[in-house]
């Protein structure tokens, strides 16, 4: 079967996948090793993970689609698809991607890490307008976005300091939960209460999480309860990422948005934001899509180089 080959090496995760005609065929991804208590790692640390894992982590996946015939390979080559956009780890994936079309003598094709994740979360999430809104929300991003056809994107507003995957992997670490801390404090969550204790801090198309942030560590500090804390965290994402959301709207009339990203695979952020929309009498209809899809993985790279593939032999 012929199919294409997605390689994506992000900050926390190196991933490959093969895509064709029937969506996404296999796929393989593992996070990187962080030290437990440390917040992340340097581009250094993480690049040179990368490079060990990318081999193995392909032949693992290629001996479960012994069919697989590689039309074309496809790596996100930088974080989004915009001018001077660079960050060292992608350089990773892209290196290897043209190593492996080189020698099968096939085209090679780039993206962008964004590209790939609005394009994952677009697996499962039904029918969207041919224009949408989309979240990308990650340890890395939190950015609400316009999205025309042929996957355009253009930024509209976002986060003016942390990211929202920041503010739980570092009040998650401080509680001591291991890194990335999204699961853990969100299984914290649910068993606190959320008061609001956390007022929303924003500005036209922006809005802040260091407030947030040092809030949560004041709490902790005073010997306020876990759960309580990590439920402060996740009502204050759903009031951040709703403020986005109908901010955006007002600018565009747009009444599709699409959540994507690692912390899109939240179910109680699935949960609170719809409700969050509803109280502010949003018209927005939230898509989500699979919550295997939603971190960062190969699989979003993988389909558009199979759809550009095609594109290019009919074109």
């Amino acid at each position: 079967m012929r199919c294409a080959l997605g390689i994506d090496t992000s900050c926390y995760t190196t991933s490959v996948a093969l895509a064709g005609d029937g969506g996404v065929l296999s796929s393989r991804r593992r996070l990187l090793d962080v030290v437990p208590g440390v917040r992340g790692l340097r581009q250094s640390e993480a690049l040179f993970q990368h490079v060990q894992r990318l081999s193995a982590l392909l032949e693992d996946m290629l001996c479960e689609a012994k069919e697989a015939q590689i039309a074309c390979v496809c790596a996100s080559a930088r974080p989004r698809d915009v001018e001077g956009s660079y960050m060292p780890v992608f350089t990773a994936g892209e290196a290897f991607a043209r190593s492996i079309a080189a020698a099968l003598r096939v085209p090679v094709l780039e993206t962008s890490h964004q590209q790939g994740h609005v394009r994952a979360a677009m697996e499962g999430a039904g029918a969207l307008p041919a224009e949408f809104l989309a979240l990308h929300l990650s340890g890395g991003t939190t950015e609400i976005l316009r999205v025309r056809a042929g996957l355009k994107i253009e930024l509209l507003g976002g986060s003016n300091d942390l990211h929202a995957g920041q503010l739980v992997d570092r009040v998650g670490v401080r509680m001591g939960l291991s890194f990335p801390a999204g699961p853990a404090l969100e299984a914290l969550a649910r068993q606190g209460t959320a008061r609001g204790a956390f007022p929303l801090s924003h500005r036209e198309g922006e809005v802040s999480f260091s407030g947030a942030e040092a809030q949560a560590m004041r709490m902790l500090d005073s010997g306020a309860a876990r759960e309580d804390v990590a439920a402060e965290v996740y009502s204050y994402l759903a009031r951040a990422v709703a403020y986005l959301i109908r901010w955006a709207y007002g600018r565009t009339r747009l009444s599709a948005a699409l959540v994507s990203g690692g912390v899109a695979s939240s179910a109680l952020l699935r949960k609170l934001l719809p409700e969050r929309l509803t109280k502010l009498s949003c018209p927005v209809h939230v898509h989500w899509g699979k919550p295997e899809m939603s971190g960062d993985n190969a699989c979003g790279v993988a389909l558009i180089g199979w759809e550009e593939y095609n594109n290019g032999k009919n074109s």
